[in-house]
């Protein structure tokens, strides 16, 4: 049988379609390039694993962990179809280059690829920092093999997370909830934002006073003080003692400067009175020079934090614009601890500088920056523009949409200034001051502070200005003691020592110490890669799960935990402290480094974590030694005396313990906690008013007349409501039912109790638990209400829903005016309602959220709908929700295209496999 002949292609492998159609650009008719849709294999659940593993030592994990702790992979099922085609194109091939990501990541697809293709053909690794025609000519001049040790490191980064996840969050859902996860970085990301609400908890404000005037040179008369150049100085010193200010209390509130004044209302006020007509004058001047250096270039870290910063940006949207950019072959890779540019880059920044802004812009040698990452890897530049000429914003502005402009013209931005001058100018110091002349604080004397920095040569601060997180100081507004004349720009008048100065007004200012500030993605991000905990290009991944698994929610740009993040860092503190401690887990990313670098094995390092050695146990031995958890306990946070928090299975709750020796039964008093309601806000004080107004967990009304159940109004998690108190049979009942038997004649079981579903009914909001009476209460349990039918017999019902009173006839429901409505409502009313067009809230059926043009692939429009779980992309036939983190506004066309083609590529959802008795046995491979 003769073979099929070649067709002297050269097959390119890259991990996504936008990637591949960019580098066929550049490569010609000679190669043929084909994306692999990212990862083809992975770890599979164990429960899917072939029977005959499931008892050896791969079945708990899907690795071998008594075998060098070897990976089983299996070819993800939406990935079967792409390797089949890669293989079919590979037959045709005399070459494969295999062109994905040149990080660890990056490398482990290569090796993927290689392990599944099995190519008969030389095979090339080459790696590209950008994609543009200049870098794919010079990695092709640099072709190599597959990095062994960067696999090694990946394959074992991948099992520790298993490992680690496997045997931790069994504990987390024997304990604390089911659906939760440990992870080996969001764990620690959670406690990093737990930790930080705890300081909030445990912070106590302070109040402290401060003076604030307003001065001006000594001029002839009143009338000639506005032309004066006035500027304003704070309190500094009182009979030479330093003024205390936010930064000298702890966070209980008290004094730590020992040596410091603390004003009070009362003193700060008599100083201030004191003052009003003394002899103001200038006590020392000091002018130092000012010299700023621009920021380095953009790291992963870096981008994130900016982006969240300047763009609002979440560390997810930053990663995914920043991936089209790069994809796209408009700016360098995007996952890079590394600070440095390519000589061609340098070169670029420079000349576009000085071609903008002036030659004086530019210094007489290239800027070179350190990474100050703790575990930085140099294996990429920097964040770049790609190319060897930099295209400018305006140039690119047609070619991106909105998000993608917006963060390219922030990295150009950062880039350019990288390579300028630094920005000069001078800063003055001034100290003046007076003696008090009347009232109470007669004879103490007052010395003022004041600072302004006057910028003369901008520098870099012409194309960009880096960002700052918010810190405690910048709302004490008294912290530095520098008047409104500080700051940047800001300006004094010429002053001189001994000069004498009026005082145009003298005012006394009241403030208090603020909390510790929250972590937001921007600040989050900067302290992970600060301590090495992970890699930045996890990080949005790391805080997109912490969010949806419900750690953490945002208010604004603030991360706030939940109560059942407190839970999980508590335990995993209590019971598993080295794998949420700061250090160790950054000494696990320099071990992974080490691994990389060929300097230790994979496996020797994975053994060691998970059976431990003669003097540390590994994390096997401490979950088979963890002992019994109170679960009680480690869910329950104590907010008040006699008041305990509680994260149930609904959610959390506050109750007040019962005595010891409370009578048998006695249900303890409870409130619910509002869902919105930041742990730091729920304070002894409003723990006591949520306890108050919760009145009775439960309050009997009577009996149905017709069935004899008692009917209860309760609270509950979604408000107060009703229901009634099914009893169920007792055994003598049981017992008592008429003998069945089976066609064998023998006799049946008795019956089991049957559980009935109660009858249950919101509250309208017109009642309340402490009001609601029985015969509402008996109203309310007859809903829905069966009005009648229309004209084809089809029912109608009017009912109260989560969204309010409504009717519905089939699947078609329409809102109605008020919950009294739906006991008076009519079938004729009904049924002139329903002769209406559908409306939705009260309006016409909603429009699309937005529409993006034909789907290049089924031809049918590309719409946004609002659905019931979130807004969703269609084109009629292919739905797929819109990513969480991506706003509508922020989403493109190429996008919207993009999110369809990978649900067609994926295929239609699994059905759920039925359970029956145990756990579902998985399908055959």
């Amino acid at each position: 049988m003769a073979t099929k002949a070649r067709t002297g292609k050269k097959l390119v492998i890259v991990e996504s379609p936008a990637k591949s159609k960019t580098i066929a650009q550049y490569l010609g008719d000679g190669f043929e390039v084909d994306a692999s849709m990212g990862h083809i294999r992975d770890l599979p659940q164990p429960s899917d694993l072939p029977a005959e593993l499931k008892k050896s030592s791969v079945g708990k994990f899907a690795v071998d962990i008594e075998h060098g702790f070897e990976p089983y992979y299996v070819v993800s099922p939406d990935k079967k179809k792409k390797v089949a085609e890669l293989k079919a194109k590979l037959k045709d091939a005399d070459e494969l280059y295999l062109a994905t990501d040149g990080d660890r990541e990056g490398e482990a697809i290569a090796w993927h690829l290689l392990e599944v293709l099995k190519p008969k053909v030389p095979v090339h690794r080459l790696t590209f920092p950008e994609i543009t025609k200049e870098a794919i000519q010079r990695a092709m001049a640099e072709l190599r093999d597959v990095d062994e040790s960067l696999v090694d490191a990946q394959e074992t980064r991948r099992v520790l997370d298993r490992l680690y996840g496997y045997e931790i969050s069994p504990v987390l859902w024997r304990k604390v909830a089911g659906g939760l996860s440990a992870g080996r970085v969001q764990s620690v990301a959670t406690r990093l934002v737990v930790e930080r609400e705890r300081e909030r908890m445990a912070f106590r404000a302070a109040s402290y006073w401060d003076l604030l005037a307003t001065l001006a040179p000594a001029g002839k008369g009143a009338d000639d003080a506005a032309a004066r150049q006035s500027f304003q100085a704070r309190l500094a010193q009182v009979d030479g003692k330093k003024v205390a200010t936010g930064r000298d209390f702890d966070d209980r509130g008290q004094l730590k400067a020992k040596n410091a004044e603390l004003l009070t209302e009362a003193t700060a006020t008599a100083l201030a009175e004191g003052l009003r007509d003394a002899a103001f004058a200038v006590r020392s001047v000091e002018e130092k020079p000012y010299t700023r250096r621009p920021a380095a270039p953009f790291t992963t870290s870096t981008l994130q934090q900016e982006a969240a910063r300047k763009l609002r940006f979440s560390a997810r949207v930053t990663m995914q614009v920043a991936q089209r950019l790069y994809e796209n072959g408009y700016i360098t890779y995007m996952r890079t601890d590394s600070t440095a540019l390519s000589d061609q880059a340098v070169t670029a920044a420079r000349r576009q500088a000085s071609e903008l802004y002036g030659a004086e812009y530019i210094p007489a040698r290239p800027r070179v920056y350190a990474s100050k990452s703790k575990n930085a890897q140099e294996a990429h530049e920097a964040i770049r523009p790609s190319g060897d000429s930099f295209r400018t914003p305006a140039q690119v502005a047609k070619q991106l949409s909105g998000d993608e402009f917006r963060l390219y013209e922030l990295i150009w931005k950062r880039t350019v200034a990288s390579q300028m001058e630094d920005a000069k100018g001078s800063t003055a110091t001034v100290r003046l001051g007076a003696t008090a002349v009347s009232g109470e604080a007669a004879g103490r004397d007052a010395e003022f502070a004041a600072s302004g920095t006057v910028i003369t040569f901008r520098g870099f601060l012409a194309a960009y200005e880096e960002g700052r997180d918010e810190v405690r100081e910048d709302t004490e507004n008294a912290a530095s003691g520098s008047g409104a004349g500080s700051g940047e720009g800001g300006r004094l008048p010429v002053l001189a020592e001994g000069q004498a100065l009026d005082a145009l007004e003298i005012t006394s200012n009241g403030h208090q110490t603020s909390p510790p500030p929250r972590y937001t993605e921007a600040s989050l991000v900067k302290t992970l890669e600060e301590r090495g905990i992970g890699r930045p290009s996890t990080y949005a991944a790391t805080i997109s799960t912490i969010m949806d698994r419900g750690y953490v929610r945002s208010r604004g740009t603030a991360l706030v935990p939940s109560w059942i993040a407190f839970s999980v860092v508590r335990l995993l503190e209590e019971h598993f402290h080295d794998y949420v401690d700061y250090d160790f887990t950054a000494e696990m990313e320099e071990d992974l480094d080490k691994i990389a670098a060929g300097q230790q094995a994979g496996s020797d390092w994975l053994s060691h974590f998970y059976f431990g050695d003669g003097t540390n146990p590994g994390l096997t031995t401490i979950v088979n030694g963890l002992g019994e958890i109170d679960a009680r306990e480690v869910n329950s946070v104590e907010i008040a005396p006699g008041i305990v928090l509680r994260v149930g299975k609904y959610g959390p709750y506050l109750e007040k313990p019962l005595p010891a020796d409370a009578p048998e039964g006695t249900v303890p008093e409870r409130a619910n906690v509002p869902e919105d309601l930041a742990p730091d806000e729920l304070t002894a004080e409003k723990a006591l008013e949520l306890m108050e107004s919760a009145g009775p967990e439960e309050r009997v009304l009577g009996q149905d007349p017709h069935t004899g159940h008692t009917v209860v109004a309760k609270n509950g998690r979604y408000g107060a409501y009703v229901t009634e108190v099914i009893p169920e049979l007792t055994p003598e009942q049981i017992a008592a039912q008429p003998v069945e038997y089976y066609k064998n004649g023998k006799p049946k079981p008795p019956k089991k109790p049957v559980k009935v579903k109660p009858r249950t009914a919101s509250l309208f909001k017109s009642m309340t638990l402490d009001t609601v009476t029985l015969e509402q209460a008996l109203q309310l349990l007859t809903l829905p209400r069966r009005l009648g039918e229309d004209a084809e017999g089809t029912a109608i019902t009017v009912q109260n829903g989560r969204f309010g009173p409504y009717l519905k006839k089939g699947t078609d429901s329409r809102s109605i005016g008020s919950e009294e409505e739906i006991f008076t409502i009519t079938l004729e009313q009904a049924l002139e309602i329903y002769s209406q067009p559908k409306t939705r809230g009260g309006r016409t059926a909603a429009a699309p959220l937005a529409e993006f043009g034909e789907d290049p692939a089924s031809g049918k429009p590309i719409v946004v709908k609002e659905g019931r779980f979130g807004p969703y992309i269609t084109d009629g036939e292919t739905n797929i929700t819109v990513p969480r983190a991506t706003a509508i506004e922020e989403l493109t066309r190429e996008r919207a295209i993009e999110l369809l083609a990978e649900k067609r590529a994926k295929g239609p959802a699994k059905k759920p496999v039925r359970r029956s008795g145990g756990r579902a046995k998985a399908g055959a491979k």
